[in-house]
C-alpha cells in the first residue's frame, strides 16, 4: 500500500486531529475523523440510500464526519468510470 498524505484540518491541537490519506495503488481514501453521532446514524439510516439496500451499518464499517474544511484535500475524480460498479461518477 502506497499511502499519499493529502491533508490535515489546518490549526489542529495535538489530540485532535482528522486527516486525510490517498491509497495511490486503489484511488481510496483513508479518513481519520469524528465518528457521527448516534443522532447522526440514525438520520442517515432514516434517509437510506437505494431502494432495498439495508440501512444497518456493518461492524467492519462506520460512518464520520468529514468537517467542511477537509474538502479542500479531496482529489478531484477521474472521467473514468468506476472500476467496482461500472457506473460513471457523478
Amino acid at each position: 500500500m502506497r499511502l499519499r498524505f493529502l491533508g490535515i484540518i489546518p490549526n489542529t491541537p495535538h489530540t485532535d486531529s482528522p486527516t486525510i490519506w490517498l491509497d495511490e495503488d486503489t484511488g481510496d481514501l483513508l479518513i481519520q475523523s469524528y465518528k457521527a453521532t448516534d443522532t447522526e446514524v440514525k438520520a442517515c439510516q432514516e434517509i437510506g440510500s437505494i431502494p432495498g439496500h439495508s440501512t444497518d451499518v456493518p461492524d467492519h464499517e462506520t460512518i464520520i464526519r468529514l468537517p467542511r474544511v477537509m474538502r479542500q484535500y479531496l482529489p478531484p475524480l477521474d472521467e473514468t468510470d468506476d472500476k467496482d460498479t461500472g457506473e460513471q461518477l457523478p
